[in-house]
């Protein structure tokens, strides 16, 4: 029987781009909003280097002054602070010969780039995931982060249980712009408890699309890798754009290779990406190597808050699921 070879399909500049369109599309962070393009970011992660500077500044703040016929007004400034990012580069291979088998009568191009696409959109959900670690590691102990914390595990009784009302008392960690938080991100047990309080909504974003879970008129992302620690969880509510996106490309993103004595196609892989929390700097204290892992990412050395607190737009919430 003859198979489809995946060098005979794929086109690695065609590839890529549908790869990285497709990667977006299949990613529920994406969907959400949580994960958004930041303009320029794009180019900067194509400029080289493993950290980069996206400038920005300050708000105004103080008094307003009275309009005296006698009295100059007094003059002050803008001051500028500097956001910065890790750039991380990541790759992977498959050997080709039991997905030829498995797209044979099918669309190759297509199935090998949902596959491809699907994976990239679980990498970049654990990404987040160790990302949110480092942020909140130790209940909020990354420099800044506090404020956007809520901890309700020493209490007694409902209390220290996520419910509608504790839930808000979190999002509210956000002060008058809690309105900017759109989705929230939760362990399975906590979805589990919150379906049987009868808590959770579902909604169709479009015809034909699949019910989107909604907790508090926030969309749900599920993932059992969010944090648990015995009998407490923690829970994130996320703003749009939370977390800043843009894609480099890697020099060499897309190849194909094969082993002829074995009869193997081989497919590489290749992102430059940056998914960064706007507005906490990556400090870069502790990598040893080219570009962060995720273990890297997880450690809260590594993140400083340099935006208010309010424009962070990421709220934890630790709690428990019964008293």
């Amino acid at each position: 029987m003859a198979k489809v070879k995946v060098a005979d399909v794929i086109v690695p500049e065609v590839f890529n781009s549908y790869v990285i369109e497709r990667t977006a599309e299949k990613s529920a962070l994406y969907q959400s909003g949580i994960i958004q393009p930041v303009e320029g970011l794009n180019a900067l992660a194509a400029a080289g280097g493993r950290i980069i500077n996206m400038p920005f500044w300050e708000d105004l703040d103080g008094d307003d002054q009275l309009l005296k016929d006698d009295e100059a007004l007094n003059v002050n400034k803008i001051s500028a602070k500097k956001d910065m990012a890790a750039l991380l580069a990541r790759g992977n291979a498959w050997s080709a010969n039991d997905l030829a088998k498995a797209l044979s009568g099918d669309d190759p191009m297509a199935a090998i780039g949902d596959l491809v696409a699907d994976y990239w959109a679980r990498r970049w959900q654990k990404v987040l995931i160790n990302i949110l670690n480092g942020l909140y590691d130790g209940g909020g102990s990354t420099q800044g982060m506090d404020s956007n914390f809520a901890d309700i595990t020493g209490e007694t009784g409902d209390a220290a249980v996520i419910g509608s009302e504790t839930a808000i008392d979190a999002i509210y960690k956000m002060g008058d712009a809690y309105e900017k938080l759109t989705a929230v991100a939760m362990h399975s047990g906590t979805m589990a408890k919150l379906a049987k309080d009868d808590l959770i909504d579902y909604v169709k974003p479009s015809e034909g699309s699949p019910d989107v879970p909604v907790f508090l008129n926030k969309q749900v992302i599920v993932d059992d890798g969010l944090p648990k620690d015995g009998d407490d969880y923690t829970t994130f509510f996320f703003g749009a754009g939370a977390i800043g996106y843009g894609e480099g490309g890697a020099p060499v993103p897309t190849e194909t290779d094969r082993d002829s004595l074995a009869g193997d196609d081989i497919l590489i892989n290749r992102r430059h990406f940056v998914l960064h929390p706007r507005g906490v700097k990556w400090t870069d204290d502790t990598c040893s190597e080219e570009t962060p892992d995720n273990d890297e990412l997880a450690m809260a050395a590594n993140w400083e808050r340099v935006y208010e607190a309010k424009n962070v737009r990421i709220v934890g919430f630790k709690h428990k699921l019964s008293n």
